[in-house]
């Protein structure tokens, strides 16, 4: 997987590197080998800002650390929401706003990581895509979000989901490399992580020749070319059958099951049709569908579907033996919720 090359300048945050780069960087600075370690034990465990705070540094070299630049995002806003989710807005180092949410269940603390600043996708039911696309999130400013959560509930992360801000697979590079230290430095196993993504050609392909141990999910929302073009206008340029070829590939090739996203949206996705059109895409497909309940945001006028059309949905999936799942919505009173991340508080903070 790729890593953080680590040279013997301070124009490269820290954070994301490798215990090995650390080691190097520090020899670089004139310092012992061992110092390396110790870096990278207050970065990834202590979760460190500044060097300067290192109390095991020798106080002379620490003086000259102030400008080495660690990667720590400033927390600009948190919410909390009833059910404990908590969203946080991260101000980056070059002023632009991204959102993370920390979910708490009774055995977990799931983070959803943005991995853009905005989205270029643009899906119609979705908050962040309105807002535009500005720019990818680098290495660090991933892994700053999933340590971010982690101090603030003072307790361990143990899932990660990309699915807040943004298109994963259109930052492959720097999500591949996030992915590397979240597993290898601070321990997050990759079964425990899911990559999700809107099908983007050739990229669901790409992924699949890095063997990972993440979950893929895949956002479908629509079981049929038409439908899916309403939703998200990326799709006139990638057919659904262009995708689920990629889907199968991907299962060849990873021996890993694919979750599939669907948005539930009354009345216009959720009749029996569908349910049948969607069993019969995904007839002798190693997957598992995710509904999710539409979660509403003030552009557009989607309603979220009653239970008894969620049950039935259920129901018609199960009866064609397609193993699904109902993704009950957190954080909705605080906008945290799936399809709602858009830095909007802001506007009010101003």
């Amino acid at each position: 997987m790729p890593s953080i090359s680590i040279t013997p300048v301070t124009d490269r945050p820290l954070l994301g590197a490798t215990l090995d780069e650390l080691n190097a960087w520090v020899e670089a600075q004139g310092q012992p080998k061992y110092r390396g370690k110790q870096l990278y034990q207050w970065i990834y465990q202590q979760g460190v800002r500044s060097l300067t705070d290192i109390s095991v540094f020798p106080k002379s070299w620490r003086a000259g650390l102030a400008d080495v630049i660690v990667g720590r995002s400033h927390l600009r806003h948190k919410s909390e929401a009833t059910d404990g989710t908590v969203k946080y807005l991260l101000q980056l180092a070059d002023g632009q706003i991204i959102e993370t949410v920390g979910i708490p269940t009774q055995k977990r603390l799931t983070v959803c990581v943005s991995s853009q600043v905005g989205c270029p996708m643009a899906c119609d039911f979705c908050a962040t895509g309105k807002g535009g696309f500005q720019r990818n999130l680098e290495p660090h400013e991933i892994i700053d979000q999933v340590l971010t959560v982690q101090e603030d509930f003072g307790q361990r992360v143990s899932n990660i989901v990309f699915m807040g801000m943004g298109e994963p697979l259109l930052n492959t590079e720097n999500v591949l490399a996030a992915v590397r230290s979240l597993n290898q430095d601070i321990g997050i196993g990759q079964r425990s992580i899911t990559i999700s993504t809107v099908g983007i050609p050739n990229r669901i392909r790409r992924l699949a020749q890095h063997h990972l141990q993440t979950t893929l999910a895949v956002s479908l929302h629509a079981p049929n070319q038409a439908l899916r073009q309403e939703l998200i206008p990326s799709a006139q340029n990638y057919s659904l059958r262009a995708l689920m070829q990629e889907c199968r590939e991907y299962v060849e090739e990873t021996g890993r099951r694919v979750t599939f996203e669907y948005i539930v949206l009354a009345d216009f996705n959720d009749k029996p049709a569908h349910a049948m059109e969607l069993a019969n895409l995904l007839r002798g497909f190693q997957s598992h569908v995710n509904l999710i309940p539409y979660n509403p945001i003030s552009e557009v006028d989607y309603q979220r579907p009653t239970e008894q059309r969620l049950q039935a949905f259920v129901k018609a999936l199960e009866k064609n033996k397609v193993t699904v799942s109902i993704r009950r919505s957190r954080g909705l009173d605080k906008d945290a919720a799936c399809g709602q991340l858009r830095a909007s508080i802001l506007e009010k903070l101003a």
